[in-house]
């Protein structure tokens, strides 16, 4: 699972497989908030650090102009939005990459915990600018 060629491969790798043992563990058909308690716990057994329902500022042009609650934030670089529907759809990617953008972060990970195989996908913010990588504009 591990790609030198992506960055931060082995901290979307880690994560992920946090995200396997809770899938495995619950299977399928809770509501995302359950997932979401589950996989702080095994972050944390892992060493993960991280913000969980982190308030973070919209930008638009440079200018703030709202807030949104990121699911985690892993190590201050990693975004993590979480789903516990059947079917992921083109939305859900697109709305996950809008975040990363208006985060100005560069690498997320959409896991969906609804599905009978737990799903994932590691999203790369293309318009990412920020040049202190690890201190994002954290509210």
């Amino acid at each position: 699972m591990i790609n030198e060629e992506y960055k931060y491969s082995e901290l979307t790798a880690n994560i992920i497989g946090c995200a396997m043992r809770v899938h495995s563990a619950l299977g399928n058909g809770f509501q995302e908030v359950i997932y979401q308690r589950a996989l702080a716990i095994e972050m944390t057994d892992s060493g993960l650090s991280f913000h969980r329902e982190l308030e973070m500022p919209v930008y638009y042009k440079n200018q703030q102009i709202g807030t949104r609650r990121v699911d985690f934030l892993v190590e201050d670089v990693i975004a993590v939005e979480l789903k516990a529907l059947i079917q992921l759809l083109d939305v859900h990617l697109a709305q996950a990459i809008n975040y990363l953008e208006a985060y100005d972060l560069e690498i997320g990970l959409l896991i969906n915990f609804g599905a009978k195989s737990l799903e994932f996908k590691r999203l790369s913010n293309k318009k990412f600018k920020q040049k202190n990588q690890g201190n994002p504009k954290i509210k």
